[in-house]
């Protein structure tokens, strides 16, 4: 039999066959159903929304909110699909502002459970409901609001029910959805019942305090506030430490104009910026409110609005990235944030940033407070840190002393004090003005290079050394071509490398900010980044990478004695570079121990 003579005629698919393949779109589970309603009641203006739910969600949700309501005449088209009182023309579309628009989700949801409607709104004498599978509202007893009850999620819908996880991984994703809600609304109370029994409580709060009700202490132990405006975007929040890094992404929450999304620009940006700082695969944790004229931002790209799609990314890119870049330097004045700061979404600006105070750290704890950067702390010179004996000047003072003795007896302390002895060959110790610092030289002194080798490419400065005896080592063929491929970026670099047979190469000349380093090492490092990931990529994209190796082979190894002169220098050196807290793969540099911690060390006062 052909396939012709079984074709069937095109017809018009009946209205509540339309609504359930629509609400595969939108509803995929109880948590998707839970996030219209709530984000609804939202919309309605609501200041306290409360939350039942049975069995995961699965046999009931119920969302009640104190907001607007809805008239008696209007329930029934509520459950129309397309129908809505949040967008009415184009150019809204184009510049929404509510968190629906789409007119779709309470369609979708009827047509794949029993919905039950009651509202009422500030000037009616009392409710209206309307059942399920009815379109005439009748009178009901209720306070002003909207009551929206879902049961039997999927019953109807075999194939779909068959789906759904069990009861305790449904209610997780459940609890995950409110709770990105209510970071965002900080202002709205809202109360989660399971199986009546009390689950989640949150009061209206500032953003901070909504944070850490929400998401625990962590971000109070280890958050630095980020609040950045350029124009019409801004970007607010709080980004954890690098030192405080997860192994998963699952405590990274980004906003946009209030709406909880994904974005691959934004992520892309964030990781970026954490990129010198963070340790292997480790991820950060953040939550971030971008905000950003709607116009500037389509909303209308999924169903059931997970994305969005900036009409200009790039921009957006270097908005965000510059930002958290910031944030996690010194110049930042990144600081130990309360719960008690910040403000509500309804009274805008986030609070302003202080500036950095210094070393204020718990004990045995990496150091939550990245260096104030200051420059009136730099009263030297901002070469690499030269390891040699100390020289004297005419006043009899040790070169050091010269360049970083205070001029007043009322400057401020050194934040990360003076050095006392260096442990182990590993470690500078080091006595503050409020305890003990530990420090790790190499990590530190590998970050304080780091910085200068990016400064030095940027403004084109690289300073070139010629070595006295070059350096003659083995390689391959491979790595002698490489080298006479790559000579103009090498040099670029501050590199002069040649080959001087058919598998040797000879350094003549290295960065200056390297000379003292081992290196042999550091050419074979830079030739093995050149080929594992090419000439042009490496000096764009990749060019911090290469810069990260650079500065490893560059700086100060474990087991070289220092002077106390030459530990102080690194030090200060350090106060003069931004995020010095955090080597270039991701460590602490530094931790540190104030009097009163010492003392519980040794039970003094107990």
């Amino acid at each position: 039999m052909s396939a012709m003579s079984n074709r069937r005629p095109i017809c018009a698919l009946p209205d509540l066959l339309i609504s359930q393949i629509a609400a595969g779109e939108v509803i995929e589970r109880p948590a998707s159903v839970l996030k219209e309603l709530v984000e609804n009641a939202v919309d309605a203006g609501a200041q306290s929304v409360e939350i039942r739910l049975e069995a995961g969600g699965i046999r009931r949700i119920a969302v009640i909110d104190d907001g607007m309501g809805i008239p008696s005449d209007e329930l029934s088209l509520a459950l129309t699909r397309h129908a809505t009182s949040k967008i009415t023309s184009l150019d809204e579309l184009e510049s929404v502002h509510s968190m629906g628009f789409r007119g779709e989700a309470l369609a979708s949801i009827a047509a794949v459970s029993q919905l039950t409607l009651i509202s009422r709104t500030r000037d009616a004498d009392h409710a209206w409901s309307l059942e399920p599978g009815t379109t005439q509202a009748v009178a009901a007893a209720g306070a002003q609001g909207t009551t929206v009850e879902v049961k039997y999620l999927f019953d109807a819908v075999p194939a779909r029910r068959k789906f759904l996880r069990a009861e305790p991984t449904e209610f997780g994703h459940c609890i995950d959805a409110i709770e990105r809600i209510a970071l965002a609304f900080p202002e709205v109370s809202f109360r989660v019942f399971h199986n009546d029994r009390a689950v989640r409580q949150w009061l209206p709060a500032s953003a901070l305090k909504r944070i850490s009700d929400v998401l625990g202490d962590e971000f109070n132990e280890h958050g630095i506030e980020l609040n950045a405006q350029s124009g019409p975007i801004s970007l607010l929040g709080v980004i954890t430490r690098p030192a405080a890094a997860r192994a998963r992404a699952d405590r990274q929450f980004l906003f946009v104009n209030g709406r909880h999304v994904r974005d691959r620009t934004v992520s892309h940006a964030i990781r970026s910026a954490y990129a010198d700082v963070l340790h292997g695969d480790r991820q950060p944790a953040f939550v971030l409110f971008l905000q950003i004229d709607p116009s500037a931002v389509d909303v209308n790209v999924h169903p059931a609005k997970h994305e969005v799609r900036f009409r200009d990314t790039g921009a957006v890119h270097r908005f965000v990235s510059h930002a958290v870049t910031q944030a996690l330097s010194g110049t930042a004045g990144a600081h130990q944030i309360s719960p008690t700061a910040g403000l509500s979404k309804a009274a805008q600006p986030w609070p302003p940033l202080a500036g950095g105070d210094g070393v204020r750290d718990s004990a045995s704890r990496f150091s939550s407070t990245p260096l104030p950067y200051n420059p009136a702390w730099q009263q030297g010179s901002q070469s690499a840190l030269h390891l040699r004996e100390p020289t004297s000047i005419s006043g009899g003072l040790p070169a050091w002393e010269a360049l970083y003795q205070p001029a007043a007896q009322d400057a401020p302390a050194w934040p990360l004090g003076r050095a006392l002895a260096q442990v182990h060959g590993i470690y500078i110790l080091s006595q503050t003005s409020s305890g003990l610092a530990l420090i790790d030289m190499h990590a530190a002194h590998e970050r304080v290079v780091y910085e200068q080798l990016k400064h030095a490419l940027d403004s084109q400065t690289m300073p070139q050394q010629t070595l006295l005896v070059p350096v003659v080592f083995r390689v391959t063929d491979k790595e002698v071509a490489l080298a006479e491929e790559c000579h103009e970026q090498l040099a670029a670099l501050g590199f002069e490398m040649a080959a001087s047979g058919p598998q040797a190469l000879t350094l003549r000349s290295v960065p200056a900010l390297l000379a003292r380093g081992d290196l042999e090492a550091l050419a074979r490092g830079v030739l093995r980044d050149l080929e594992q990931v090419g000439a042009s990529r490496l000096l764009t994209e990749q060019r911090n990478t290469l810069l990260a190796t650079m500065a490893c082979h560059g700086a100060v190894r474990a087991n070289r004695q220092l002077t106390v002169e030459e530990m102080n220098a690194l030090l200060r050196q350090m106060e003069q570079t931004e995020r010095a807290d955090q080597c270039n793969h991701g460590r602490p540099t530094w931790v540190h121990w104030n009097v009163s911690e010492l003392d519980k060390f040794f039970l003094r006062g107990q």
